[in-house]
């Protein structure tokens, strides 16, 4: 096959697919039949009441929880099927694949800006000169030139939040996963963190967003997902689930928020 077929088909395939996920801790069932797939280039927000299995949803596909049931493909590869995980050394190539940005920054704090974002793909085995070079370049694109050497306590959690967000990138990953980057902020950097964001999405940046800025969701993303009691209620187009909700469920967790 040549390398342009090659490409074409790769393109044509999800980025991620999950399919009949199901995850629960004890006797609390928290992911219920989960599908849904996500397509090179486009933002996926999720969106739902607290508790209704969006950030387990993430975990699950970054591997941080362990699902009973289901599939989770990685570029049409599975890297969890029918409840059995792949091999350790699959599983951990399939994580070079994506980027994860918490809600609560999760920077090592004893390490400068700097070295908070190069010391993941350098342990990976990138050359440090090449990393360096490739940070600096992120932290411009953040706004946070000069920053470098900075700690984290001497950032706003504004500026931290791109501190992460630039560590994940820095991985070169092809998907992203954000889980409520905004949620430990204030309004003004909130602000902040979602020009990121929508810079990225404007880059065609492939991403997942678990987000309570129901704005922000419907400006940005590809296809809006909303999920309760750990099953997904409604998904589509932006403006069709934003404006025009099938689901009463839906209208009345949208009926909250003013659009």
């Amino acid at each position: 096959m040549s390398e342009n077929n090659t490409k074409a088909s790769r393109e044509s395939c999800p980025i991620l697919e999950i399919k009949g996920l199901q995850k629960s801790f004890n006797d609390l069932a928290v992911l219920r039949d989960i599908s849904l797939s996500v397509e090179p280039g486009n933002v996926v927000s999720i969106i739902g009441p607290s508790g209704s299995g969006k950030s387990t949803l993430l975990r699950c596909a970054a591997f941080l929880e362990t699902a009973e049931k289901g599939d989770i493909l990685y570029d049409g590869k599975y890297a969890l099927r029918d409840g059995v995980y792949a091999e350790k050394a699959e599983l951990n190539r399939f994580r070079t694949l994506f980027g994860m940005v918490f809600q609560n920054f999760n920077l090592f704090p004893h390490y400068s800006v700097m070295k908070n974002i190069c010391e993941p793909p350098i342990l990976r085995g990138e050359i440090k000169a090449e990393v360096e070079e490739r940070a600096l370049g992120l932290l411009k694109k953040m706004g946070l030139e000069g920053r470098e050497n900075a700690y984290p306590y001497q950032l706003s959690g504004g500026q931290q939040q791109r501190v992460a967000i630039a560590r994940a990138l820095a991985l070169n990953p092809e998907i992203l996963f954000f889980d409520e980057p905004t949620s430990a902020l204030d309004p003004e950097l909130t602000g902040e963190v979602l020009k990121v964001i929508r810079q990225l999405a404007d880059d065609h940046m492939t991403m997942v967003v678990v987000t309570h800025e129901m704005a922000f969701a419907r400006a940005i993303s590809n296809r809006v997902i909303f999920m309760d009691g750990g099953y997904i209620i409604e998904e589509g187009d932006p403006e069709e689930v934003f404006g025009n909700p099938k689901k009463e469920r839906t209208k009345r967790f949208l009926s909250n928020y003013n659009q």
